[in-house]
């Protein structure tokens, strides 16, 4: 489902969620250049935490407009991925859990991967994210 955003974002707020998705897209390159997974680069490399943070300073500026599904992608990407990382290391706790942990892990690497790639297209497109 998709909200009706009436409002036109500024440029200087459409140019920086470019920057933010490509300081997470800078994360996951890394983890995939890397032995780190990509979910845990993702939450650990400082691109995303500097990009999950100016998420939420600037997701006021960018209400009523379809930036604010972006900003709110943005950070449930992050947190979700958190999410998944948290019981992956769960898991890993246990012998049968480890190869568990992995599957998930990868898992939501991929998904963190799908979830840049497809914000940042849409927000090229300059259309909103469903919520």
């Amino acid at each position: 489902m998709y909200e009706s955003h009436t409002l036109a974002p500024s440029d200087s707020l459409v140019t920086l969620s470019h920057v933010i998705y490509a300081l997470h897209a800078l994360t996951v390159v890394t983890g995939l250049m890397t032995p780190a997974f990509i979910v845990t680069a993702f939450l650990t490399g400082w691109p995303s935490l500097i990009a999950v943070v100016l998420s939420y300073i600037k997701r006021g500026e960018a209400r009523g407009t379809f930036l604010e599904t972006h900003f709110r992608w943005q950070i449930r990407t992050f947190w979700f991925a958190l999410l998944w990382l948290l019981i992956a290391l769960l898991l890993a706790f246990t012998l049968i859990g480890i190869p568990l942990a992995f599957v998930l892990a990868v898992i939501a690497g991929f998904w963190v991967l799908y979830r840049v790639v497809r914000g940042w297209l849409n927000l090229n497109d300059r259309r909103a994210l469903p919520i």
